[in-house]
């Protein structure tokens, strides 16, 4: 039988053709690919060259940047920092974190929602990602307003949840991979933390996604096309409907193995203080709640942290 491909959407569906195929495919994949999102081109083409340009800043400088104790909320994470869930062997990394900028005195500003950081240079880094950012937060928006409408639930269900909330946009560089510590990728198998991930730069070889018939497949969209995950904590609010699937950044062969990959997540996470109870219309008799017991998304988020190494 052959391996099961992703399809190629359209944001620029009918807005019911679109929820009907979305839900199909994170239901059956727990991923989707996603073209006509609407994101600038020209924007896009300057966040790769300023993504290449910082990484290729020296050691000492980039690490100006990195705060600890504070699990990567903002700036900068140094190369082999963190390891996915249950791995033995640290991811071959480094990665910056632009976060959602709160007026002074909002009430979810503190540790887990601290002040962003921006480096000296490249020029022009913190207005082009303060951009990108925001554009993202859009698109995941009228994401996640197609997915209400395929749960059942009002298209504006989750505008209240994720208001001013805990999203990342996460800058990823892979460096090259010759010499690599025996066994050790570029991101081990994984399943991500927060609402639903939108991904730019999979088009670089590697992102592979775990079929429930137990498969790697390769994950693979039209240049400039987003790559949309499911992640732990919708997961867990559809009380599994909609599945966190495993993937993986496996490290490439040949003469690939001498070059940089990059990508550009960005993890659509809820407010911090929004407490998880399970949509009601994914329990049922022969499908129970699997999560009777109630927790704030920051408390989740801060316990997964801990798991994945950024935080002790």
């Amino acid at each position: 039988m052959p391996l099961q491909t992703l399809p190629v959407l359209s944001l620029a569906s009918e807005p019911a053709t679109l929820s009907r195929d979305l839900g199909e495919s994170f239901r059956t994949f727990g991923f989707a690919m996603v073209k006509d999102h609407g994101l600038d081109a020209d924007l896009v083409a300057r966040a790769w060259s300023l993504t290449e340009a910082f990484f290729a800043l020296p050691e000492a400088e980039k690490r100006r940047y990195f705060r600890e104790g504070q699990g990567g909320a903002r700036g900068y994470t140094p190369f082999g920092t963190e390891i996915a869930k249950g791995a033995k062997l640290h991811d071959l990394k480094e990665f910056w974190h632009v976060g959602r900028t709160l007026l002074e005195g909002h009430p979810l500003a503190g540790p887990s929602m601290p002040a962003n950081i921006w480096p000296d240079r490249p020029r022009h880094f913190r207005e082009t990602f303060e951009q990108l950012y925001a554009d993202l937060d859009r698109v995941g928006a009228v994401i996640l307003s197609r997915i209400a409408v395929w749960l059942g639930l009002d298209s504006h269900w989750f505008d209240g949840p994720i208001k001013d909330g805990n999203s990342v946009l996460r800058l990823l560089h892979y460096p090259p991979v010759p010499d690599a510590e025996a066994g050790a990728i570029r991101a081990g198998a994984h399943e991500d933390i927060n609402l639903i991930t939108l991904l730019l730069g999979a088009e670089e070889a590697g992102l592979q996604l775990l079929t429930k018939q137990g498969d790697w497949i390769d994950v693979a969209p039209p240049e400039g096309a987003l790559v949309v995950n499911i992640g732990d904590m919708l997961q867990r609010l559809t009380n599994h409907v909609l599945p966190s699937t495993t993937h993986r950044v496996r490290n490439p062969q040949g003469p690939r193995a001498a070059h940089s990959r990059y990508s550009m997540p960005f993890f659509l996470h809820l407010r911090s203080d929004f407490r998880f109870a399970t949509l009601p219309g994914c329990v049922s008799a022969d499908k129970p709640d699997r999560y009777p017991a109630s927790i704030t998304a920051d408390d989740y988020l801060q316990e997964r942290l801990r798991e994945i190494g950024l935080k002790m």
